[in-house]
């Protein structure tokens, strides 16, 4: 599983700020910062990784 920094390279990559991310989850982007501190548990990796691919996708589709 990715590891929290690979998170942040991984959305990185797909064009997606981390502040995306927290308002998918409703929190702070300064909490979810402050989440990333510690490693996540896997299950909450995957919800992450998840959104950040529907954001993506999300983009790629208004920019069409």
């Amino acid at each position: 599983m990715k590891s929290n920094n690979d998170i942040r390279q991984y959305a990185k990559s797909k064009g997606v700020l981390l502040w995306e991310i927290a308002e998918k989850l409703n929190i702070y982007d300064g909490n979810f910062s402050r989440k990333l501190r510690k490693e996540l548990p896997d299950n909450e990796k995957t919800k992450v990784i998840g959104i950040i691919d529907n954001i993506a996708k999300s983009k790629a589709a208004a920019a069409e």
